[in-house]
């Protein structure tokens, strides 16, 4: 009983006016991200796309986390991953609806981006990523727009941390 209540508190928060950007902002994320991939998965599949001297297209699949760490065969890593990063987002979600203005923006941003990434865990077993940065011979890691996202939150959220301490 105190659980089903708590759940309809928070579903009612969800859509409360200074919460519908937000909301907005993770669907546009997500959608951006699943159009990206999908766009991506249709089209280049095995071949490479060179776009210029420092940006290629290249698909591989991540079995891992950001930049491809704790990627390995083993479906009981995966999964607890998976889940680990679930939970995560449940969390995130939990602490955008409790967050003043910036917060809540820079919250946005990680969720949508963390959630394209976690639809494509549950649908393909690993995340597609494809923007392949490069100068010479030195290759960044591979990412995703999704994985753009997140980065952009995360630095605001620092961002915003700072100039909260300045206050």
């Amino acid at each position: 009983m105190i659980v089903e209540k708590k759940l309809q508190n928070i579903s009612f928060k969800i859509f409360q006016k200074q919460n519908i950007f937000s909301l907005i902002l993770i669907i546009f994320i997500f959608s951006l991200d699943r159009f990206s991939k999908i766009k991506i998965l249709e089209n280049l599949s095995e071949n490479n796309f060179y776009v210029n001297e420092y940006i290629n297209l290249n698909l591989i699949w991540n079995t891992g986390i950001g930049f491809g760490l704790l990627s390995m065969d083993n479906s009981i890593v995966y999964n607890l991953t998976t889940t680990t990063i679930g939970l995560v987002i449940v969390v995130l979600l939990y602490f955008l609806l409790k967050s003043k203005k910036f917060d809540r923006i820079s919250l946005s941003l990680i969720i949508g981006g963390a959630l394209g990434n976690f639809y494509d865990r549950i649908s393909f077993k690993a995340v597609p990523d494809f923007i392949d940065i490069h100068y010479g011979s030195f290759h960044w890691f591979t990412f995703n727009c999704a994985d753009i996202f997140i980065t952009i939150g995360i630095i605001f959220f620092v961002i915003g941390d700072f100039i909260k301490k300045d206050d």
